[in-house]
């Protein structure tokens, strides 16, 4: 096996966008390296450009210029359908608002991106069961997201991240929508998952989630901050 320096590798990386005659420039020349089993917070304000960063590490966002790489895949040089495999396998998304499927009940949330694999129903069955049980909800396995509190329906969003077992998962403010002690629950709980071998990415504009991770990363007007 092909052994690299480190699991993710961002080279030069540059988002712009174009509001009306202007162009605006979201990530600005970013390097950056985060290392297998690491968790890191990805810091700044409003409009610093993590979320944008975030996204282009997820495979969700072609970057204007730059590269990602994944465990030594360029990201950006895969096609569609090599990306949405990629995506399936080795990430994890945790998003803010949760998106999670109103009309579903908890275990049909958390076995949806298992719909893409060739596993036997009884086995993802059990797999979301086991993640259910894992974030604390096996006894609500069968309630609507409407059904449930913030901090509860983030456990779900948690639990549907993790039930593929990819090694990266991604969190856009998975605090933001919640009070400091479901926030805190919400951390540990990211806190044990690396422990397993995850590793966990997390943008945040809170500083009380630093204290998690074990190491923190701010940004800028779209640059690393140093």
């Amino acid at each position: 096996m092909k052994t690299v320096d480190h699991f993710i590798q961002v080279h030069d990386l540059v988002k712009t966008y174009a509001d009306g005659a202007q162009l605006v420039t979201a990530v600005d020349q970013v390097n950056l390296s985060i290392d297998d089993g690491e968790f890191v917070t990805i810091m700044g304000q409003s409009g610093s450009g993590k979320s944008t960063l975030l996204s282009m590490l997820g495979a969700l966002m072609r970057p204007t210029t730059g590269k990602v790489l994944v465990d030594s895949m360029d990201l950006y040089s895969l096609g569609k359908e090599q990306l949405a495999d990629f995506r399936s396998e080795y990430i994890g998304f945790i998003f803010q608002s949760f998106q999670l499927i109103p009309y579903l009940t908890v275990l049909e949330n958390v076995k949806l991106p298992m719909a893409v694999t060739i596993l036997k129903k009884k086995t993802r069955q059990d797999m979301a069961m086991a993640v259910i049980d894992r974030v604390g909800l096996a006894d609500k396995h069968d309630r609507l997201p409407d059904q449930l509190s913030g901090g509860e329906q983030e456990r779900v969003a948690v639990a549907r991240a993790i039930v593929n077992r990819p090694p990266l998962i991604l969190a856009d403010e998975p605090t933001g929508n919640l009070d400091s002690d479901t926030a805190a629950q919400i951390m540990a709980l990211l806190e044990s998952l690396n422990r397993d071998g995850h590793t966990i990415v997390v943008v945040t504009h809170n500083p009380e989630t630093e204290a998690y991770a074990s190491r923190n990363i701010r940004v800028k007007d779209g640059r690393v901050a140093v």
